[in-house]
């Protein structure tokens, strides 16, 4: 692999490693890059021929390190492919390519912005010193009006994402960018949006440690925690509901979230909003259940006498249809009958 670095042009300043890596690549880099980057800007100077296994014994990293470092410069525009290598890029050439739009006229709309625009231009030399020390990079300028523009946020709320960012120790434009897209899709543009967020996502963490606590866990997956997500956002749900649906499980062998999830997910769908209006949905169907087995038991007690008439009748039938078990000879049952009730009759008289 043949390593080369261009001749610098005489419009920029010429550095062993420019400032504007430090500014917009270093904070978003693998630790592995970074050794592999620096190493091959020191070997492009002097045009060395170097192999992938070489550079991974030289930098002591494993040669999966080495290839995947050598795909992340290649796919940010750090080094450039060819047939014999790579090509080291110009960095301060590359962010002024993307920062330079020619602007030949200027609309109406512009003109209108501009006042707004001075507004932005203090927010943003504001975050540049709060959370750069003043050297904050060029296409920072593009993203923080970018946001501005996709998520209407106010003046405060932008403060408050590099506030946020940069208290988690992550002030890299991925983790900016993040945050940024989950607040405008939490519909925050203002200061009073984002503490109304801020009050929910309290309440939601107190909610999950809560409900971890009554089911004796020590944690929650990442699953568990956006079925309690669903409740609590998209149903609106508080603890005093939820708790209801855990202690219906009481009874139950190993209740699963997905278990839980059924009975919220139908109270929701019944349109049930509060702790009353569930609990007398439940007594309700509780009384349903009492009248539906009595019903069934009256049920089974009725089919079972039916079933004994049935066979008596079917015995009957098997001993010639006479009540009496007597054989089936109509003339001969008469006769006997007549017989002895003359007899009867006749010994009266004879008395």
């Amino acid at each position: 692999m043949k390593l080369e670095q261009p001749e610098l042009p005489l419009l920029f300043s010429e550095t062993v490693v420019p400032d504007i890596f430090f500014a917009e690549y270093l904070s978003q880099m693998p630790s592995s890059s970074v050794k592999v980057y620096l190493y091959i800007i020191f070997l492009s100077k002097y045009k060395k021929d170097i192999k992938l296994n070489d550079l991974s014994k030289k930098l002591a990293l494993p040669l999966k390190d080495i290839n995947d470092s050598i795909t992340y410069l290649e796919s940010n525009d750090l080094i450039i492919r060819k047939t014999t290598g790579y090509v080291v890029a110009n960095l301060q050439e590359q962010v002024l390519n993307k920062l330079y739009k020619p602007n030949l006229t200027i609309s109406a709309e512009k003109v209108a912005d501009v006042a707004k625009n001075k507004e932005r231009a203090k927010v943003i030399e504001h975050i540049n010193n709060a959370y750069f020390q003043g050297i904050m990079g060029p296409s920072w300028y593009n993203d923080i009006d970018l946001w501005f523009t996709k998520y209407n946020f106010d003046d405060q709320v932008m403060i408050a994402l590099f506030d946020y960012c940069f208290k988690r120790s992550a002030l890299h434009k991925k983790y900016v960018q993040t945050v940024a897209e989950a607040w405008g899709n939490n519909k925050i543009q203002t200061w009073n949006d984002l503490d109304l967020y801020y009050q929910k996502q309290e309440k939601l963490v107190k909610i999950k440690k809560s409900i971890a606590k009554k089911l004796g866990k020590q944690s929650l997956t990442q699953y568990e925690e956006a079925y309690i997500e669903k409740w609590v956002i998209d149903f609106g749900y508080d603890l005093n509901i939820i708790e209801i649906a855990l202690k219906r499980s009481v009874f139950k062998s190993n209740p699963t979230f997905e278990y839980f999830n059924n009975i919220i997910t139908n109270w929701h769908d019944r349109n049930l909003k509060t702790p009353d209006e569930i609990l007398a949905f439940i007594e309700q169907r509780n009384k349903q259940n009492k009248e539906t087995k009595k019903l069934e038991k009256q049920v089974a007690k009725a089919s079972f006498d039916q079933r004994q008439y049935d066979n008596l009748a079917f015995l009957y039938a098997n001993q010639g249809n006479s009540p009496m078990g007597f054989p089936d000879n109509s003339n001969y049952n008469e006769s006997k009958i007549s017989a002895s009730l003359y007899s009867n009759i006749e010994g009266d008289i004879n008395v």
